[in-house]
């Protein structure tokens, strides 16, 4: 096979772990990202140091590399659809311009006929104020951009939560507000696309969060069979509407009644598909390197159940203890410093 080359913009442990996966399948990876020595950069072929939007910097991008792809949403959009003039770059722009604002995300969402929670476009106090009349005092507010994590939200349980200074509190940006949803469990799916409109999905997995940030995926997730199928429908939708190349992460509340509402979606691979590199043949890294470099997608099916844990700030300090486990795959991310709130690596565990 022909050595190619693919570039990933970004350089976290999601391109590091992109990268290791198209090294099986003899791609060479140049990573774009101005830190030097980040985790990705130490697994693949070559770093750019540069800003994500620098034109030099992208301008070299696509003289070096057969495809790009992008490893986390916050990308400029303005610079990949720039790059997209030179060079095939997937997901295509369209994605991610989606996924980078809310309230776009929202309306595109429901207009491919996918439920999600109600919601208020909010850019100012006055309108915070109204939007929390309508929703009774209750719902989420978030920036529209840049949140992840648990982070620029602010959350309201009752009309005793006062709004008060909260727009200003959240930088004057434009918000949304979201109506709660009462669900028995947050269920994900991750899916692929490729080149040839060949669809993928892996079977959905039950996340659980603490302090915002994911926690663990199970699999198999405790939902019926119909609401796996409305899962897969739903990504497929989704999917086709972008003209999609890759893996995309798509995130949902399960209610009591079988019924999905779709929360969010991440156009990359997602950190609650972690598990398939353990529990299935292909792993979503392989599969979104697949998809991109045009080859045929593999086979998505689960051979094991599992559990895929964060290990998030200090719990990297246990790595003893999972190393000792039997059927255990633990996957480090190279980051030195442990600090609250940063993903340090993840445990999936084979449930045999």
């Amino acid at each position: 096979m022909t050595e190619k080359t693919i570039g990933i913009i970004g350089g976290g442990q999601l391109g590091r772990m992109l990268a290791m996966a198209a090294a099986r399948l003899n791609f060479r990876i140049i990573i774009l990202e101005p830190q030097a020595g980040c985790p990705a950069a130490q697994v693949a072929s070559e770093q750019i140091i540069a800003a994500y939007d620098d034109a030099a910097a992208l301008a070299e991008l696509a003289r070096r590399c057969d495809v790009v792809t992008y490893e986390f949403e916050n990308v400029p959009v303005l610079a990949v659809e720039k790059l997209a003039e030179d060079i095939a770059i997937y997901p295509p722009p369209k994605a991610l311009e989606m996924a980078q604002d809310r309230l776009t995300e929202k309306r595109f969402i429901n207009g491919c006929g996918i439920p999600t929670a109600r919601f208020h476009s909010v850019d100012s106090q006055a309108d915070l104020e109204a939007a929390l009349a309508d929703f009774g005092g209750q719902g989420v507010l978030k920036t529209r951009r840049l949140g992840y994590d648990g982070k620029g939200q602010r959350v309201y349980r009752s009309s005793a939560d006062s709004p008060e200074g909260s727009y200003a509190a959240l930088g004057s940006v434009p918000l949304i507000l979201e109506s709660f949803v009462s669900f028995e469990r947050e269920i994900s799916i991750i899916a692929a696309r490729g080149i040839d409109g060949t669809i993928a999905c892996y079977d959905p997995a039950e996340n659980v969060h603490r302090n915002g940030i994911l926690h663990t995926s199970t699999l198999p997730a405790s939902i019926s069979d119909q609401t796996a199928t409305a899962a897969h429908a739903a990504a497929e939708k989704i999917l086709t509407a972008l003209g999609y190349v890759g893996v995309i992460g798509i995130e949902f509340f399960a209610l009591a009644n079988g019924d999905l509402i779709a929360n969010e979606m991440a156009p990359r691979v997602h950190n609650s598909g972690h598990w398939t590199e353990a529990a299935c043949v292909i792993s979503q890294f392989e599969q979104h390197i697949r998809a991109v470099a045009g080859l045929p997608l593999g086979n998505p099916q689960r051979h094991s159940d599992c559990v895929m844990t964060n290990l998030v700030g200090d719990d990297i300090l246990a790595l003893p203890q999972w190393l000792r486990l039997d059927d255990a795959l633990v996957h480090l991310y190279g980051k030195s410093e442990a600090r609250p709130g940063r993903k340090m690596g993840h445990v999936t565990q084979l449930v045999r």
